[in-house]
């Protein structure tokens, strides 16, 4: 019985690019092969979801105070940290208390959001 010799049994480095081309560009073709518009349906009329103006605001509003609240969060977690693990150095002494003071005016931006946002919507007429 012969023997195969290796190389032989080794991809030549022509068919493996020709591999990685062909695969990726039959997959493209196949895809775009498809009539998918030919099952669209033109018949009706197309209605864009778009909100009125204070909806978008009162949606603007909520995201606004739940990320500043939970960047407050984040702030007074980390003053906290910064000062439980302070040891009495003064500089981790300050570092918290920038810490908490930013937390601090990132609640009360929250609390003041919907005011501002009130104010916004006054001016742009909504």
């Amino acid at each position: 019985m012969s023997r195969i010799p290796q190389h032989a049994l080794r991809t030549p480095r022509v068919v493996r690019l020709a591999l990685r081309v062909a695969v990726p560009l039959a997959g493209v073709g196949l895809s775009l092969a498809v009539p998918a518009a030919a099952y669209a349906d033109p018949g009706d009329a197309v209605y864009l979801a778009a909100n009125s103006l204070p909806v978008v605001i009162a949606n603007l509003r909520a995201w606004i105070m739940g990320i500043l609240a939970a960047l407050a969060t984040l702030f007074l977690v980390l003053a906290g940290v910064y000062w439980a693990t302070a040891g009495g150095d003064p500089s981790q002494v300050e570092k918290a208390k920038l810490a908490l003071r930013n937390a601090l005016i990132g609640y009360g931006l929250a609390v003041l959001a919907p005011i501002l946002l009130q104010v916004v919507q006054g001016i742009v007429g909504g």
